[in-house]
């Protein structure tokens, strides 16, 4: 049975323009430790709107009330096939300055990743799990590996991106502060 998420590619609107992320807590069931975007399944209370469904999860784990958040565009379903049968609908957003806290149940940690780092550096690569090797788009940042659904989607912003007809780019660089 396929499920249902949505997640935000959540761009701080101040310099270094910082995408954040979080760090999976590391007794959850699904993905433990991992690196992703904010996001999660959707829930009876989203009234089926993937929108409200990022903006609940963002304000859920990051800290993030949706009066910060502007949806500026929305990428391709990424479907998860290997572990939970997700559908995950990527929505792009702009956040105003303000603090980011964390929800100790669902999340160890939230940081950013500056947005040029992301562009320039995402690269197509192999991780080990187990023992399978698992082709995905890697972005190594600090201490911190990014890779998998959600190394995934960050390839889907960055071909938008890199798109000079795909009007995200501009839609982002207009809610962005010089």
């Amino acid at each position: 049975m396929r499920r249902t998420a949505a997640v935000v590619v959540a761009i701080l609107t101040t310099p270094p323009h910082g995408v954040i992320f979080i760090e999976r807590a590391s007794h959850l069931r699904d993905h433990p430790g991992q690196i992703a975007l904010p996001g999660g399944s959707v829930d009876p209370s989203d009234g089926g709107d993937l929108r409200r469904t990022a903006l609940r999860e963002m304000r859920e784990e990051v800290g993030v009330a949706a009066e910060r958040v502007t949806i500026v565009g929305r990428l391709p379903v990424v479907s998860q096939r290997r572990a939970n049968n997700f559908d995950v609908t990527p929505f792009v957003a702009t956040v105003a300055p303000g603090p980011l806290t964390i929800d100790g149940t669902e999340t160890a940690a939230v940081f950013t990743i500056p947005l040029a780092f992301i562009i320039e550096s995402l690269q197509a690569g192999t991780v080990t799990v187990g023992e399978q090797s698992v082709e995905t788009y890697i972005l190594d940042f600090e201490t911190r590996r990014v890779w998998g659904l959600t190394g995934g989607i960050l390839r889907k912003f960055v071909e938008a991106w890199n798109d000079a007809a795909d009007p995200l780019r501009t839609a982002v660089e207009g809610a962005l502060e010089p």
